[in-house]
């Protein structure tokens, strides 16, 4: 089993160790970064990268910059997203987010895990576990 199969199935993986997953957290962070430093009023373009990056999404979403995630094809969003500036997203295991989600500024997502044991986790290993949240939800800032 690949350590990418290890990660999106839960189990111990270790990220350093895979030449798929690093490069494509590579062409994710790259992809963030030039939404982040898109023009403001370029809204058509941020949202062409912000399609890129999320592995699904409503036709009504939007999220302000800066935004960073790991890997984005495992972040779903729900219709009427909207999300407020420096959400950060681990997602090496899924995300989904319901309809009619509203994110605070400030706000992080974190999928990934490490494990309690100090003799594991020196190995540099990880888990990740996946993030449901509902219809209807505000996470207010921070």
């Amino acid at each position: 089993m690949s350590e990418k199969e290890k990660m999106l199935s839960g189990e111990l993986y270790d990220a350093g160790l895979d030449e798929e997953l690093r490069q494509e957290r590579i062409k994710c962070k790259t992809l963030c970064a030039k939404f982040n430093s898109a023009p403001y009023e370029e809204i058509e373009n941020r949202k062409n990268i912000l399609n890129e990056i999320l592995g699904k999404t409503g036709e009504n979403f939007w999220i302000e910059p800066d935004f960073w995630c790991d890997y984005g094809y495992n972040i779903e969003i729900g219709e009427n997203f909207y999300s407020n500036h420096n959400l950060v997203i681990l997602d090496p295991a899924k995300v989904k987010f319901g309809d009619n989600v509203f994110i605070g500024p400030n706000c992080g997502f974190y999928t990934a895990a490490h494990p309690l044991d100090v003799e594991t986790r020196i190995k540099g290993v990880e888990f990740a576990k996946p993030i449901t949240v509902g219809n209807n939800v505000w996470f207010g800032g921070g």
